[in-house]
């Protein structure tokens, strides 16, 4: 075998960069670098960003927390506060959504290609060290790339007041 071919190494600033719902997100492991097993991207969001109710019926999805604190909400169980050193792992077709309850938060998401080719169609190429797309995410753009993907969209975040 290669060895060439299946090597994947990225510094730590290191990674194709998206504005995804209001986070920077930067590809650590794209599916096509992992044989279309898992792909693996950090993000860093400020405070009070969050993601709708929603659901990936064919997709599993971990988040392990890095710095910062998290709210997930995963079902119909009460929501977990996350710290840093905290691990989540979402089994498809569990409604989920989070929140960063922190002035900042970093994570890792560990998720699939489909989900992955998700967040390259619903976000935005990130250009550093331009500031994020004002306002909230085009929902338009976010709908299609989620019927698209295979994202079911429930609701606003929990908590939101919607």
């Amino acid at each position: 075998m290669d060895t060439a071919q299946i090597r994947h190494a990225l510094a730590p600033a290191e990674g194709e960069a998206l504005w995804f719902f209001g986070t920077l997100l930067t590809v650590k492991a794209a599916a096509a670098q992992t044989g279309g097993r898992f792909a693996l991207v950090e993000q860093v969001g400020p405070g009070g960003v969050a993601t709708p109710w929603h659901t990936q019926p064919a997709d599993d999805e971990s988040f392990y927390v890095l710095e910062g604190e998290m709210t997930f909400w995963l079902g119909d169980e009460p929501p977990f506060r996350a710290a840093a050193g905290a691990f989540v792992h979402i089994p498809a077709g569990v409604p989920h959504a989070f929140r960063v309850e922190s002035a900042t938060a970093r994570y890792l998401d560990l998720t699939t290609a489909q989900h992955e080719r998700f967040m390259r169609a619903a976000g935005e190429p990130a250009r550093a060290p331009a500031p994020p797309p004002p306002g909230p995410p085009d929902m338009d753009k976010v709908m299609e790339a989620a019927r698209q993907y295979g994202v079911d969209i429930l609701g606003p975040p929990p908590d939101s007041g919607h």
